[in-house]
Formats: structure tokens, C-alpha cells, sequence
């Protein structure tokens, strides 16, 4: 099939691939604009853009600002693709766009829909405590996320699954799904079946407020976040006036002493060579890898040989 790729963020990487090897025409991949990140401010490639460059799409990629406008509407009419398969592309495509290709806009989306719909499946599934997951291949409606369903794919949710680790499994999956979705909607054996709206919920944008620990919470609830939130924008404290973001943690219940159990949350209530505990407002966390403020990730190991942490000291 003669295919326009839509996508941005490394998960889309892996269904673009996927589908040149399965022998499909990639006749355009559309990106977001290339953005300046860091001290530096230096102009990055998005990772499909950088995909697209490794297979030797260089003069077929588009990355414009706003695709709904009529300059880039009548490109994708020039090109007059077969379908255009959209993967956390990060823009939503107008009803110009989605009647352009002979077989509609086929988006893969991070969630079993109609559970999670928005841009943040992934992370509220591990927010939830989830046990599966998966990806969802559906035709694209006006809604958000609202199409009619084509198939899905699970995948399990491991106890230690961060938002980067379950992201990658759903790459895979969704490389799998959207291959064998173009096949059967190809040969005409593609079944539609609509959403239960009933059983949605909708996920919004992250923000890094989000990221903020209320200790008082309970610990199961905080070590989830600190995974959903991991790469992006991480979980954070302040220790010793300083700014320190918790990559991994562990939960663990408080200790039996009355020490302990007088502390308030947020509270270091042990500390040994190789971690320290923060009590929480149930249960505690063993501080397992962090990120001080001005520094990279590093283990809890690495941070007590350089930092002095003491019982009683108060996070946040």
C-alpha cells in the first residue's frame, strides 16, 4: 500500500520500520518540527525524523507547524496515499485530512480502547496499577480517539515497567498490529467495531507539577508514579534545600520502632550504605536511584558517598 507515516516520539519508530520491511511505500513521513532542547538550545531531529533519515527517506519528510492548513492539505492530496497511519504524531488531523486516503487514517494507539483515550495511556495505566496493557489499531474519527476499533494487541505490565520500558513493548506490539491491520484491510476482511463510550476515561497532557511527591500518600501510590512519570518530567523533592528528583524506589512497610512510627511522612527513617527509607503517609519507599539537582541519574549507592543523609531529615 502506498502509505503517509504521521508520527513523532520514538514509539512510532518501530511501526514505521516495520511496515518498508513489510514492503508497503512509504510515500511521506510527517513529523513535528524540528524543537530546540536543552542549555544549548540546540535544534534536535524528532525520532521518526531521524528514522525516516536512516532509511533513506531524506526528501519525503514533512514537518509542518499546523498540518490543517491548506498548503499542507493539498501536499497530502498531491500524494493521494492509500491510508495514512498515524502513530503519537502530536497533532489532530482535520476532517480534510482524514477523507483524503482510499482506506481512511489508521491510528495506533498506546492503550486497550476504550479504557484510556488522550496522550497519556501509558501513564496512567502504570498510575493505576494496571496488570495489562496494550495497543489498540482503530480508524481515525473527528473525536479524540473516539474511531471505530480494528484490533488490539496486550501486553503485560511488569511490577518494575516504567513509562519508557512499556512504551518500547508497545512499539513492538504495535509494529506487529498495524502490519497485519493493512492486510486485512487491504483484502477487505478488516472488521470494525465501535467504542463503548461508556467504559472510557480520558488521559490528559503531562505537566511537571505533576511530578511533585506528597509524601503523606500512600507509598504504592508514589513508587507507581515515579515510574509512570519516568522519562518525563520525573518525580521530584527537595532535600537539604536542593532540588532532587526519585528515579526508583521500592515499597516497604514501616518499621516497627517507635521512631518510626512518630516520624512524619516524608521522613528518613533509615539509612545504610547502600539506600535510605522515606516513610510515607502509609507504608515507606526505599530510595532506590535518584537525581540530584545539577547532576545525572545515579544510583542511591553513589549519592550517600557523596551526600550525607541522616535519620530524621525531611524530604520535601
Amino acid at each position: 500500500m502506498k502509505i503517509v507515516y504521521m508520527g513523532t516520539p520514538d514509539f512510532a519508530t518501530r511501526p514505521l520500520r516495520r511496515l518498508a520491511e513489510a514492503g508497503h511505500e512509504i510515500a511521506a513521513v510527517f513529523t513535528q518540527p524540528d524543537r530546540q532542547k536543552g542549555r544549548g538550545k540546540k535544534f534536535t531531529f524528532s525520532d521518526v525524523k531521524e528514522a525516516a533519515l536512516e532509511m533513506g527517506l531524506e526528501g519525503y519528510i514533512y514537518q509542518p507547524e499546523k498540518l490543517r492548513e491548506a498548503e499542507n492539505v493539498e501536499i497530502l492530496k498531491q500524494i493521494n496515499p492509500d491510508v495514512i497511519v498515524v502513530a503519537a504524531y502530536g497533532q489532530i488531523l482535520s476532517e480534510d485530512v482524514l477523507n483524503i486516503p482510499k482506506y481512511g487514517c489508521v491510528n495506533i494507539h498506546a492503550s486497550l480502547l476504550p479504557k484510556y483515550r488522550g496522550a497519556s495511556p501509558v501513564e496512567a495505566a502504570i498510575m493505576n496499577g494496571d496488570e495489562k496493557t496494550g495497543v489498540t489499531i482503530m480508524y481515525m474519527a473527528k473525536g479524540l480517539d473516539t474511531g471505530d476499533m480494528i484490533s488490539a494487541a496486550e501486553v503485560e505490565i511488569a511490577a518494575d515497567d516504567t513509562t519508557e520500558s512499556l512504551t518500547e513493548k508497545l512499539s513492538v506490539a504495535g509494529a506487529e498490529a498495524i502490519v497485519d491491520a493493512l492486510k486485512n484491510i487491504e483484502n477487505g476482511t478488516s472488521v470494525r467495531t465501535p467504542q463503548n463510550d461508556e467504559e472510557s476515561s480520558y488521559c490528559g497532557k503531562l505537566d511537571k507539577e505533576m511530578g511533585r511527591i506528597d509524601f503523606s500518600e500512600d507509598s504504592v501510590k508514589i513508587e507507581r508514579l515515579i515510574r509512570a512519570l519516568y522519562p518525563w518530567p520525573c518525580t521530584y523533592t527537595e532535600m537539604g534545600g536542593k532540588g532532587l528528583k526519585i528515579i526508583g524506589a521500592e515499597v516497604v512497610p514501616v518499621p516497627e520502632d517507635e521512631a518510626a512510627a512518630a516520624a512524619e511522612p516524608g521522613t528518613v527513617i533509615n539509612v545504610t550504605k547502600k539506600n535510605f527509607t522515606v516513610k510515607c503517609g502509609s507504608g515507606a519507599l526505599i530510595i532506590k536511584s535518584l537525581q540530584p539537582e545539577g547532576k545525572k541519574v545515579m544510583d542511591c549507592v553513589a549519592f550517600l558517598n557523596g551526600y550525607k543523609v541522616s535519620v530524621g531529615e525531611k524530604l520535601g
